[in-house]
């Protein structure tokens, strides 16, 4: 055999491989319909902002007259960004683990669920909660406070070159208003729940350790590994969970295929996009913020795991308002997204 043959069958061979990875990692990516930005190409966070500092405070957010009309983001930048990253750490998670069908977890009837509240010491705020099976969850989005800390984003990538999106915090109530924060569907107060606010990974994390040390420095451009389990921005006694944690309240409550419909709730999401709530979850459309504004507010619920999936991205669920399965996939950091508190056991 030639020497121009062997190095053609290899080139060839070496495309074959590639296209493979490629096409594994487009199917992974093209069910994340409404999820990352374009932006997480290339983009540089000040060192001020999500990755070495967050802070409390009680001012209120303003975006600088950011757009608000950006409602999807593209994953497959995300993922033809985060592949070749990913190709250079073997201790990265993958935000499937914790199998859906563990040996440990089984299926959990509705009629079983057990309704309760707790409270926030650090601001009075009182939370509905529910036990699905062995798992206490809030049943309502975190609302507490984190802002003050400035955020500042600027990519360089070539889809949206030299943009800025500037914010006095790191966390948001939707469309900077105070009232979508907390939202009531009636007149009757039993049908007020808590949109919450929307944080940056960093800030769900408690990037500087506020209260505890295992998430630390986790944010934007750093693999910061976090030690299980992760108290984050959540109540004491409460973290943040985890991939395996959601994968199993996904088991809980029937799999991937039933859970988009079993925690959707059953008002506010666009047109026949209302779930059945049988385990009382709530998950309500809140949408989601990144650099360009807010978006997807009444299509989409998206909620932070502590899971880093590499420097630059972290595990989340997502909950369409549509058919279709509910999605434990990746998203930047510098996104925001609701949070639920996980009790610890």
């Amino acid at each position: 055999m030639t020497l121009k043959k062997f190095l053609t069958i290899g080139f060839v061979a070496a495309v074959l491989v590639a296209c493979g990875d490629d096409s594994s990692s487009a199917k992974s990516s093209s069910s994340e319909k409404k999820t990352e930005s374009s932006s997480s190409m290339t983009s540089s966070l000040s060192s001020s902002v999500d990755s070495s500092s967050s802070g409390t405070g009680e001012s209120s957010s303003s975006s600088g007259g950011l757009s608000s009309s950006s409602s999807t983001e593209s994953s497959s930048s995300v993922a033809s960004s985060s592949s070749s990253a990913e190709s250079s750490s073997s201790s990265v998670a993958s935000c499937s683990s914790g199998a859906q069908s563990s040996s440990s977890v089984a299926y959990v009837d509705p009629s079983t669920v057990v309704k309760g509240s707790m409270t926030d010491e650090r601001d009075g705020q009182t939370y509905k909660t529910v036990k699905i099976g062995t798992q206490t969850w809030m049943a309502e989005n975190l609302n507490y406070a984190y802002t003050g800390v400035p955020y500042n984003y600027q990519d360089y990538g070539p889809f949206a070159p030299d943009s800025f999106s500037t914010s006095d915090s790191t966390s948001w109530c939707y469309d900077n208003d105070p009232a979508n924060c907390s939202k009531c569907f009636s007149d009757i107060p039993s049908d007020c729940y808590k949109y919450g606010r929307l944080y940056t990974w960093a800030a769900a994390m408690d990037s500087v350790g506020l209260w505890t040390a295992n998430g630390k420095e986790c944010g934007l451009g750093k693999t910061c590994l976090p030690t299980y389990p992760v108290r984050g921005i959540c109540p004491e006694g409460w973290h943040l969970p985890d991939s395996t944690e959601w994968n199993m309240l996904f088991t809980a409550v029937g799999g991937l295929s039933k859970a988009n419909t079993m925690l959707r709730s059953d008002g506010d999401w666009f047109r026949s996009g209302n779930g059945l709530n049988l385990y009382s979850f709530t998950a309500l459309p809140v949408g989601s913020r990144d650099e360009y504004g807010f978006g997807s507010e009444s299509y989409n619920a998206y909620f932070w795991s502590s899971s880093e999936y590499n420097s630059s991205h972290a595990c989340k669920l997502t909950l369409w308002h549509d058919p279709s399965n509910a999605n434990l996939y990746f998203g930047s950091k510098y996104n925001g997204f609701s949070v639920r508190c996980l009790k610890d056991e």
